[in-house]
């Protein structure tokens, strides 16, 4: 397992992986370990064929595509580290074909869509003011509804400009911007003084008789000022996080670094928003093509 731990190690003294990132890449090297040491194999003895036959017994368990991608991510990265060290002559994940995910279809508003959405809530009053700091927040920080709808009053340092998200190692501190900050502003007095607010409620967001917000509460909300922008497309709960991604990225933001934002464990969860980029701008160049041509 020594390994393993100068792995770690490096992971945290030389690429600044958060450590819920390498508790995800430990977590699936240690997986491997048990299994190719079931053959009285080791780590420096494995090829393609004993990484071929752990593709096959993860997907004969029955692992989600998305479990699989990433462990092979992980062990791909490990193998950099060891050819790296000398440890290797050669990565046994290089040329491995890896099983495709399902194609998604992911909603992503143009900024000008966003401003639109945006721009509908009037902040007046404890609903104005409490649903465009819900919107802004979801838009400003990529996270999914379920993390917005669980934050607590505490999660929130409106003096350093940043929340809290997730509990122990799977914590992360995500930065906001003046637009959200500002919102927030307005909203927690408002909050804070409601009088139908318990004194045990710690939840960020509630309802209009003081309760936790639910996730069917806030797709209400953001269906309602969708139909207000006249946004003809499909929003769902993660189209502001789907957005929030692929406006950063598009701007010139590291993937590594939206990665940690959103709270992705593996880069290639984060690499399907450069992906959809290079497809819509693709899209673009052939019909300009078209154009051209006529």
């Amino acid at each position: 397992m020594q390994y393993t731990e100068d792995f770690a190690g490096y992971l945290k003294k030389n690429k600044k992986s958060s450590s819920n990132t390498i508790a995800s890449y430990v977590r699936d090297i240690k997986k491997f370990d048990c299994y190719i040491s079931n053959d009285q194999t080791d780590f420096l003895s494995v090829n393609k064929k004993t990484v071929n036959s752990y593709i096959s017994h993860m997907q004969t368990c029955g692992q989600a595509v998305s479990s699989v991608l990433r462990s092979i991510a992980s062990l791909r990265a490990f193998y950099c580290y060891l050819v790296a060290e000398g440890k290797m002559s050669e990565n046994p994940l290089d040329g491995i074909k890896a099983p495709k995910l399902p194609e998604r279809n992911i909603c992503v508003l143009t900024s000008r869509e966003t401003d639109q959405l945006l721009s509908q809530p009037v902040p007046v009053g404890f609903k104005g003011c409490r649903d465009k700091a819900m919107l802004e927040l979801l838009y400003a920080t990529g996270l999914k509804v379920t993390e917005l709808i669980v934050l607590k009053v505490s999660d929130v340092n409106l003096e350093e400009a940043y929340i809290l998200c997730g509990s122990g190692i799977k914590m992360r501190t995500i930065p906001i911007g003046s637009v959200a900050l500002n919102a927030l502003k307005c909203y927690l007095p408002l909050r804070n003084n409601n009088l139908l607010i318990t004194e045990d409620n710690d939840y960020l967001f509630v309802n209009i008789s003081g309760g936790k917000m639910s996730r069917q509460g806030f797709w209400k909300i953001i269906k309602y000022y969708a139909d207000k922008a006249k946004i003809k497309k499909e929003i769902t709960p993660g189209t502001l996080r789907h957005s929030f991604a692929v406006h950063l990225i598009e701007s010139g933001a590291d993937v590594s670094a939206v990665q940690e934002m959103l709270g992705h464990t593996a880069e290639f969860s984060t690499k399907i928003y450069s992906e959809l980029i290079n497809s819509r701008l693709g899209s673009v160049y052939k019909k300009t093509q078209r154009v051209s041509n006529k």
